[in-house]
């Protein structure tokens, strides 16, 4: 078993570190919000498909972000879904589980896929299935050790733990042989909600430094 090739988004997401997952009832701030993490360092964003008006949000900030950070797309569940995700814009498809038809159709559109996963038989099929990433999800179910266990029979396998990371656990999580880390909540805080912007960028510089951190030990 080999390492599937980088492509260029997922090189960019790994570069980032850290996946800023925009989740809220609505996407209207989510422009703002990409704006702050951008600036802090915080260079790949991923906009849930739960919140209202995301394609048109997806659509936004892949304009106004290009060469600046990567935008994709969260919670895609169906082929319908994922098209659409990429004629918005989105240049990587996650998802919460293994849908091979999420992930069909982002091949079929040329955009990578990060499907979900849980069990080592979840995290193989999704890596024998093309994703050059699997989302190891919820997090916040197992630990960075689970993380390490997996890596010994699994180490072509880039894992991206998502789901209940706070800013003080991506350095345990990257020393783990976590390739990236989705951060959500902990990182978003109320913001999507019309929350504090400073107190966003003070958890984006936080998050990148832990990143920073991790990868210099």
């Amino acid at each position: 078993m080999t390492g599937h090739a980088i492509d260029p988004a997922t090189e960019a997401v790994l570069h980032s570190g850290v996946v800023a997952v925009l989740r809220a009832s609505s996407a209207g701030r989510f422009a703002a919000i990409a704006d702050v993490l951008v600036a802090e360092g915080v260079t790949a964003i991923e906009v849930t498909l739960t919140s209202a008006g995301a394609l048109d949000a997806i659509a936004g900030l892949a304009r106004d972000l290009a060469g600046d950070a990567v935008v994709g797309a969260g919670t895609v569940l169906d082929a319908d879904a994922a098209r659409a995700c990429a004629d918005a814009g989105a240049r990587f498809l996650v998802a919460p589980a293994l849908v091979p038809e999420v992930s069909a159709a982002g091949a079929a559109a040329g955009v990578p896929t990060y499907p979900g996963a849980l069990t080592p038989t979840e995290v193989l099929a999704a890596h024998r299935g093309g994703a050059p990433v699997v989302k190891l999800f919820p997090g916040s179910a197992v630990g960075p050790g689970y993380v390490k266990d997996l890596r010994g029979p699994l180490p072509d396998v880039r894992i991206m733990p998502t789901g209940g990371i706070g800013l003080d656990d991506i350095g345990a999580w990257l020393g783990a042989g976590a390739v990236a880390v989705g951060l959500g909540g902990p990182l978003l805080g109320d913001a999507g909600s019309g929350g504090d912007l400073a107190a966003l960028r003070e958890r984006a510089r936080r998050a990148v430094a832990a990143v920073r951190a991790a990868r210099a030990a």
